[in-house]
């Protein structure tokens, strides 16, 4: 295992991309998940997927098919040269590799503000009606999370980052 990693996790819109550049900014070690290591992919078997089915919901498809690949994770997890590692970003086949984190914290938000955020953002999950329905449900129904220390992630992003970092020790 690596000296510490922690897992950043939360539905669209919560912040984990801002929360990952303000650790950066911080001068800590950071993978960034979603721009790194996810792919379209089994959950089960971590094989990466051409797309969905014929037939299937292509936007709910996606995002329950998006994953990390375990073994990479593994490796970076057991990298020692870093004090600590923050892997920031969601993944569906997190229970592949939730035992290598020392912490996992969720960011959260209220609906009001999830919604505020995804207008905002023109070319991500989201904006459009149908992935902002599907964002809105697994908001409310937290399904595709892992258990862990809950974050109000409505404050600023450096009051969210110095909430998680105070939830180290």
């Amino acid at each position: 295992m690596g000296i510490k990693n922690y897992l950043i996790e939360g539905g669209s819109g919560t912040g984990k991309t801002s929360v990952a550049t303000e650790l950066e900014r911080r001068g800590y070690h950071v993978i960034h998940g979603d721009r790194v290591l996810a792919y379209v992919g089994d959950p089960e078997t971590g094989q990466a997927l051409a797309g969905p089915p014929k037939g299937a919901d292509r936007i709910a498809w996606g995002y329950a098919h998006w994953i990390w690949p375990a073994d990479k994770v593994r490796t970076i997890a057991a990298d020692t040269t870093h004090p600590a590692t923050f892997f920031c970003g969601g993944s569906r086949n997190f229970q592949k590799f939730l035992h290598l984190f020392d912490k996992v914290f969720v960011l959260d938000i209220d609906a009001e503000t999830l919604n505020r955020r995804l207008d905002g953002r023109p070319n991500e999950p989201g904006f459009e009606p149908a992935e902002r329905a599907l964002v809105l449900h697994y908001h409310h129904t937290r399904e595709h999370l892992p258990a862990g220390i809950t974050i109000d992630a409505a404050n600023t992003v450096a009051r969210v980052v110095d909430d998680i970092l105070a939830n180290l020790t």
